[in-house]
């Protein structure tokens, strides 16, 4: 592939890890819901049967877990909220609309970027709690009835919001052009980084001049 006029903007570990994590994520969603909505059982086949995936199923959440608090360490810095952020929220209609002028100082992830990511993290986090008050035969029996109870309402309710955010990032992801190629091949055009991330472009250039200025 020729990289010239394509900027990096996702490494190969980064990327390797987020795929990863989608596989284990879809196998622990649908059988997740195939216990909250008894009309979807079938789904608990995606561990073989249902009997395995009532062990995997916890087993497979912890993963899901560490693979999320691993792309914690490596996007954490760029998700932080910056005043700039601010324009994006004020623009949002435009956002929305597909239209990108004025140009909004959009840093490597844009603020409702920043939002899906903390909002994940925090759900992951609520499942991860959660999901070991309620799970036999390791820890539940550690752990009253009633507290047990109020486990399994936090965990389906986390459950649901998780899965509805992850739904949101993927639809997002292909309604913005360019993308989903970008996770795949960790590359984007130069046009598409100027266009949905112009401070962050902005940046990559500058570092990229002062380099040849160097050589």
């Amino acid at each position: 592939m020729n990289t010239d006029k394509l900027i990096l903007r996702t490494r190969f570990v980064e990327r390797a890890c987020h795929w990863f994590m989608v596989i284990c994520f879809f196998a622990v969603a649908l059988s997740g819901l195939s216990w909250f909505f008894p009309s979807l059982n079938g789904l608990n086949a995606v561990f073989g049967t249902p009997q395995l995936a009532r062990i995997l199923h916890p087993f497979f959440g912890v993963l899901v877990f560490l693979l999320l608090a691993f792309m914690f360490t490596r996007f954490v810095k760029y998700n932080l909220l910056e005043p700039q952020d601010r324009l994006w929220f004020r623009n949002i209609r435009q956002v929305l609309a597909g239209k990108h002028e004025p140009a909004l100082q959009v840093g490597k992830y844009n603020a409702g970027q920043k939002l899906l990511f903390w909002g994940i993290m925090a759900l992951i986090s609520v499942l991860l709690v959660s999901g070991v008050l309620i799970w036999r035969p390791w820890f539940a029996h550690l752990f009253p009835i009633p507290v047990i109870r109020i486990g399994l309402l936090v965990h389906a309710l986390a459950g649901i919001s998780l899965i509805l955010l992850i739904i949101g990032h993927a639809y997002l992801a292909f309604w913005v052009k360019g993308s989903i190629r970008g996770m795949l091949t960790g590359y984007v055009s130069r046009r598409w980084a100027r266009t949905h991330h112009d401070r962050w472009f902005r940046q990559i250039d500058s570092k990229a001049d002062a380099g040849k200025g160097g050589e």
